[in-house]
Order: C-alpha cells, then structure tokens, then sequence
C-alpha cells in the first residue's frame, strides 16, 4: 500500500513540476524548485521502486520524511496550492499513519497542515473564507486516521493470517501423525499380526497334542516344528517391516515389482499348498516403481492371496501384472465362494474385519484404484489395482 502512495506521488509531481518551474522566480528560487523537483521525484521513485530494501529505512528514520515534507513545501509555494501538489501534501500524513501508526500520523498531520495554512497566508490573492484555505488541512488530519486505520487493520488481519497459518500447520501435523498411525497400523496388520495368530494356534494345537491320554510322539513333533517356522517367519517379517520403512525414505532404490510379486506369489503357494500361479500381461515393461509405492501394492496383492486361503476355500489363485495403456495392473482371482452379499466397508470395519479395508486404505494412499468382486468371472472374487503409470515418477508415502 505504501508502494502505491508513492506511485501516486510520482504522477502528481510530473504534472506539478512545470507549473512550479513556471511561476518560479529567476535566480536562487528556480534552482531550489528544481532541487526540490529532483529529491522529491527521486525520493518517491526510489520507494516505489524497492519499498522492501528502502521501506525500512524510512521506519527507522522519520526524519527523512520530515524533509521530504519540507521540499513538497518548496514546490507547493512555487506552483501554488491548487496545482496537483496539493494532493502530495496529503499523501504525507497518510504515509505517516500507514508507516508510523497514530502518532506519526499525528505529528506530520499538523506539520503538514500548518505549511499549508502558511502558504495560504503568504500568497497575494489568498482565499476569501476560511472554509476554502482549511480545506486541504482538515483532508491531512483525515488522511492521517485513515492512514493509521489502515495501519492498525493491515496489523490485526497479519496476527490473524500468521494465528491461521499455525493452526494449519498443527493441523497438518496431526493429520499426518494420524495417518501414520493408520498405515503402521496395516502394516502390523497384514503381517506380524496374522503371523502370530498363526503361532498361536499352532501352540494350542501343540498343548492339546501334549495333553491326550496317548501322546503321538511324530505328529508334536510337527507341530512343534510348525510352531518354530512360524515365530521364524513373524521374526522375519518384523526385520522386513523395518527395513522396509527405512528403505522407503530412499527414493533411489526402486523395485522390480514384477519379479517380487512372482516370488510372492511362489512363497505363497508353497506355504499353503493352495496352487498360485503367476503370469505377466501387457505389451510393455513395467518400469521401476519406487519402494513406497511398490510395498503397498505387493502388500496388497499378499493380503488379497491370504484372504481367498483363509476365507473363499479356492482351488487356485491367478496373480497377474502388467502394463496395459497408462495404467500399470495387478489383478488377484480366486475361485473359492466369494464376497457374502452386501459387503460394504463400513460393515467390515465394524464387524472389526480390516482385511480389505486397509487395501482399500493402501490403494488410495498411492493414488491407484482398486475394484473387488467377481470381475468378469461366473464365480470367485476378483481384486484389481490399477495404478496410472505417472504416479511412479513422484515418490508417494
């Protein structure tokens, strides 16, 4: 705002410098009215220019100021006060409320008004009534409270701003606490959670064994040995929960996906003994996938396999990936029982079942879609992601 003042104050004494040049008097006068031309041209055209290297300067020095006034004041006798000068005058006290704040406004008010009054005066044909020579006066005293109001609003809505700006900023912060709190939450979810289950039932199985009348000496044995793998396997899958969260604020370290889902698919197979067969698709390569974005999507394939083992009793499992378009696709059927009818999300986030929630959780965190249900098949559920393939050029968490 101040910037515009004296943008306005460049325009008026263009148009003023002239008249004032004019009616000067030969000699001494008309060099002190040209000065006067040249520093209050400058002056104003220097802070117009780069208010915020020069604005600053002026805060800490009224008196600059107070000299500029002094030389408006020579052009102002020169050229008259009812040349556009006039309209400088009140920028003065204006600049001074909007710099200053009512003090400022205050002084350069009456410092202004009183050479005003003073020029008024001095000239030989002055006004007849005191209403016309009071007039350019009283607008000073009424710039400087508008100057000064302007001051004080522009410094209530900057705390109000800066207050916003904190609350969002917590906002944020707790927004994304919040959503790493969810997606730590899958992460134990999809993998040592339902391992130790796992583990859990396997020890209960092992106690039940111990406590029959006629133990059988082979099949604790087994069971013994089911409980070891599966602790192993939670032991092995906390390593790779943290060393994948570490590897993910690498951006460099991207991932095949399709040969790591092809040796997802293997383990899962082999595991379960249930058949899981991968193939690849699509007409391209599929290019590296950063770690962030590539661990949701395996994660979300391995989670679609486990739920048809434990859930659908299939006879098999397609795993399929590929490039098809601008979408990068995986696709996990199986032909068990399928969805019950009337399966929505929210049901299954009451019931306490976040299986496909946290999919759905997972597929939107990396801006891909995910569609699960029977797809184009007569039976069974289909789970289809689809990722556009300009996701994978930004890192997403």
């Amino acid at each position: 705002m101040c910037r515009q003042v004296f943008g306005f104050r460049l325009a008026m004494i263009a148009l003023a410098t002239p008249t004032a040049l004019v009616n000067a008097n030969d000699g001494l006068p008309t060099r002190l009215v040209g000065a006067a031309v040249v520093v209050t041209f400058m002056t104003s055209y220097v802070l117009f220019r780069d208010w915020e290297r020069f604005g600053p300067l002026l805060l800490r020095h009224p008196s600059l100021l107070a000299a500029d006034t002094l030389f408006g004041a020579l052009l102002l006798i020169a050229a008259g006060p009812d040349s556009t000068l006039a309209y400088v005058s009140v920028c003065t006290p204006l600049l001074a409320g909007l710099v200053y704040g009512w003090r400022g406004a205050a002084v350069f008010a009456s410092l202004q008004a009183l050479l005003l009054l003073l020029i008024h005066a001095a000239q030989e044909d002055p006004a007849p009534g005191i209403t016309e020579s009071a007039l350019l006066p009283g607008l000073c005293v009424i710039a400087g409270a508008v100057g000064s109001s302007l001051r004080n609003l522009m410094l209530r809505f900057g705390a109000a701003t800066q207050a916003l700006t904190t609350v969002q900023a917590r906002l944020a912060v707790t927004e994304a606490v919040s959503a790493e709190r969810a997606r730590l939450a899958r992460e134990m979810h999809d993998s040592v959670a339902k391992t130790l289950h796992g583990v859990a039932l396997a020890a209960d199985g092992l106690s039940t064994s111990t406590e029959a009348d006629r133990m059988d000496p082979v099949l604790v044995r087994q069971q013994a040995a089911l409980v070891a793998r599966s602790a192993r396997r939670a032991a092995a899958e906390s390593r790779e929960l943290l060393a994948d969260l570490r590897r993910e604020s690498d951006p460099d370290q991207a991932t095949d996906v399709l040969v790591e889902l092809a040796a997802r698919t293997r383990d899962f197979s082999t595991r379960t003994g249930l058949p899981a067969v991968y193939r690849p698709t699509g007409a391209h390569a599929v290019p590296p996938v950063p770690p962030a974005v590539a661990r949701q999507l395996l994660t979300i394939a391995s989670e679609a396999m486990e739920n048809a083992h434990r859930h659908a009793r299939p006879t098999r499992v397609d795993v399929s990936a590929g490039v098809h378009g601008d979408l990068l696709r995986i696709c996990v059927y199986d032909d068990g029982r399928g969805l019950p009818p009337g399966t929505t999300l929210e049901k299954l986030r009451r019931a306490g079942h976040f299986g496909l929630v946290g999919m759905v959780e997972r597929a939107a965190s990396v801006g891909a879609r995910i569609r699960i249900g029977r797809g184009g098949h007569p039976q069974g559920t289909e789970v289809r992601l689809e990722l556009p393939l300009a996701a994978l050029t930004t890192p997403a968490a």
